[in-house]
C-alpha cells in the first residue's frame, strides 16, 4: 500500500515547474564564474590527467581501447610508461570532448568544453536529485535540496572541474532513480523502459568509477521493501546484477594487460593506518564536512535534518531510503579512508545525501512553530543565521580553489606551444605534478632528474620556472632557447 501511495501521481514535468527552473538557472549562472581561466587551479593535476587524454584523442584520433595522456614517467604506476597509457575510468566522456572540440568548438579550450560539460552533467544531477526527493518527501523539500545543491560553493567549485566524479554522481543518480522508478510498476517487467534505463545508467555508472557501487544500497532498500525474499529468487535480479557489471568487469580484464597505465590504487584504502583514528574524523567530519562543505553553521541543518519527518504515507519509506543511502556513503568513507583525508574532491558523491539532510533540517525549523509550537521568530532568526553563515564561510573556504597559483606555469607553457615541434617531448619539473606538462600541450615528464635517462627517451625540450641548480647546470651545457624573467626553456638537443 505504501508504494501505491507514494507514486499515485507522477512528478510534474518541468515544463510546469518554474521553481525548478529557476534554480536550474540559478546554478548555471553561478557555475560559468571563471570558466575559461586557465587549467592552474585547485587539483589542476588530476583535472589536467583527465583533459589530457581528450588532447591526445585531438592529436592521434579516438581509440576508446588504448587511452593516453601526456605523462609517459613512471610516477603513477611505478613502470615506465613510454607509451601514455591511461588506464583508469572507460575514456568516453574524454572521446565525447574530442569530438565536440573537433568538429564544434574547434577554437575553444579544451579544459574550457570540459568544464562546460561537467557543468552540464551537475545540473542534470541536480534535476534527478530534486526528482528522486519528490519521490520520498514533500515538493518543498525537494525544492530546498536542489537549491543547496545549486548553490553550495564546494559543490559549484567542483561541478565545473575536470573530473569524471562530476559525471558519475549524474549517471549514478540516474541509475537509482530508474531503479525506484520500475519498483512502481505493478507487475515490474522486462517490459518497462526503467529497467532498461537502470541497466544502462548502472554499467555507465561503474565503468566511469566502480565507487558507483556505493549508490547501490538504497536501490537495494527500495527493491527489498516492495518484494521481499522474493528479491532474491527473480531472475531480474541477476540478469541487472550480469549486465551492469559484465562491462566493468571486462575493462578491468582489458587494462590488466597495460599495468604500467594503472596507477597504484591501493594505497587510497588505509595505506597510512588512519581509518577511524582522531585524525580520520577529524579531517572528514570536522574539516571537509563541517568547515568546507557546510561552512561550519550548515551542521546546525544537518543535524536538524534527522529530526524531520516525512508525510505520513511516506515516513517509513523516507527514513530507510535516505538513512541507507547514508550509511552507504559512510561505509564509502570508512573504506577509501587515505584517498577520502588525502584529496578533498574525494566528498563530491557526499553532496547529494548532504544536500537532502540540510533540506530537512531547513523543512524541520519551518514547520517546527506549527508542530512543536516553537518560537516562529526564534526559528527564522536561527534558519537566516545558519544558512546565510554556511555559505559565507563555506565560500571564504573555496573561493581560493579558483586563483591560478603559478601563473608562470601557463605563460611557459604557452611558450614550449608556440616554439617547439607538435610532437616534441618535453621535460617540465613541478614535482610530479602534470599541470605544468599539461600547459606546454606536449607529452613528456612532469619531474626532473636523471636527464640524461631522459634525453635517451627522447626528450627534447626542458622548461623551468625556478632556476635550480639542475636548471642552471643545464643552461650552463646547453644554452637557453628562450627564457625570461619568469621561465626558462631549454632545448637538450645543444647540449655539450
Amino acid at each position: 500500500m505504501i508504494f501505491k501511495n507514494l507514486w499515485a501521481k507522477p512528478p510534474s514535468k518541468l515544463k510546469n515547474n518554474l521553481v525548478i527552473l529557476a534554480i536550474l538557472l540559478l546554478g548555471l549562472g553561478v557555475r560559468l564564474y571563471n570558466i575559461n581561466t586557465p587549467l592552474a587551479d585547485w587539483h589542476s593535476w588530476r583535472q589536467a590527467d583527465t583533459a589530457s587524454v581528450a588532447v591526445e584523442y585531438i592529436k592521434n584520433g579516438i581509440d576508446l581501447l588504448h587511452p593516453k595522456y601526456l605523462d609517459l614517467s613512471n610516477i603513477p604506476s611505478g613502470l615506465e610508461n613510454p607509451q601514455g597509457y591511461r588506464m583508469v575510468e572507460f575514456p568516453m566522456v574524454a572521446a565525447r570532448i574530442a569530438v565536440v572540440s573537433e568538429n564544434v568548438l574547434p577554437n575553444v579550450p579544451i579544459h574550457v568544453i570540459f568544464r562546460v560539460y561537467s557543468i552540464i552533467s551537475s545540473l542534470f544531477s541536480l534535476f534527478v536529485l530534486y526528482h528522486l526527493v519528490l519521490l520520498f518527501e514533500k515538493r518543498r523539500v525537494a525544492e530546498l535540496t536542489a537549491l543547496i545543491f545549486a548553490i553550495l560553493p564546494y559543490n559549484v567549485f567542483y561541478s565545473r572541474a575536470v573530473l569524471p566524479e562530476i559525471h558519475l554522481v549524474a549517471v549514478s543518480l540516474m541509475a537509482l532513480y530508474s531503479v525506484v522508478r520500475f519498483f512502481t510498476i505493478p507487475d515490474h517487467s522486462l517490459k518497462t523502459p526503467w529497467y532498461w534505463l537502470a541497466v544502462v545508467t548502472g554499467a555507465i555508472a561503474l565503468l566511469l568509477k566502480p565507487t558507483a557501487l556505493f549508490f547501490a544500497l538504497p536501490a537495494l532498500y527500495v527493491g527489498w521493501r516492495k518484494c521481499k525474499g522474493k528479491l532474491l529468487t527473480d531472475y531480474k535480479t541477476y540478469l541487472f546484477l550480469a549486465l551492469t557489471f559484465a562491462p566493468l568487469l571486462w575493462w578491468r580484464w582489458w587494462i590488466g594487460h597495460f599495468p604500467e597505465g594503472i596507477p597504484a590504487f591501493t594505497w587510497l584504502l588505509n595505506s597510512n593506518g588512519i581509518r577511524f583514528k582522531g585524525a580520520f574524523f577529524h579531517w572528514l567530519f570536522a574539516e571537509r564536512i563541517g568547515r568546507l562543505i557546510l561552512g561550519f553553521w550548515g551542521l546546525i541543518l544537518l543535524a536538524l535534518g534527522f529530526l524531520h519527518k516525512a508525510e505520513d504515507d511516506k515516513k517509513s519509506l523516507s527514513a530507510g531510503f535516505f538513512g541507507s543511502w547514508l550509511i552507504s556513503m559512510l561505509a564509502y568513507l570508512s573504506i577509501f579512508a587515505t584517498g577520502n583525508v588525502q584529496h578533498d574532491y574525494y566528498q563530491i558523491i557526499l553532496i547529494p545525501i548532504i544536500c537532502v539532510y540540510v533540506a530537512k533540517g531547513i523543512e524541520f525549523l519551518l514547520n517546527a512553530p506549527k508542530v512543536y509550537g516553537y518560537s516562529r521568530t526564534t526559528c527564522y532568526i536561527l534558519l537566516t543565521t545558519a544558512s546565510a553563515f554556511a555559505l559565507a564561510f563555506s565560500w571564504f573556504e573555496v573561493r581560493g580553489y579558483y586563483q591560478i597559483n603559478n601563473p608562470a606555469m601557463v605563460e611557459a607553457g604557452q611558450a614550449v606551444d608556440r616554439l617547439t615541434p607538435a610532437d616534441a617531448l618535453i621535460i617540465a619539473p613541478y614535482g610530479g605534478d602534470t599541470a605544468f606538462l599539461y600547459q606546454t600541450n606536449r607529452r613528456g615528464w612532469p619531474i626532473g632528474g636523471q636527464i640524461e635517462k631522459r634525453i635517451q627517451q627522447g626528450a627534447d625540450y626542458y622548461v623551468t620556472t625556478a632556476l635550480d641548480d639542475e636548471a642552471k647546470k643545464l643552461i650552463e651545457d646547453c644554452g637557453v632557447a628562450d627564457q625570461t624573467k619568469d621561465y626558462t626553456v631549454i632545448n637538450l638537443h645543444q647540449c655539450n
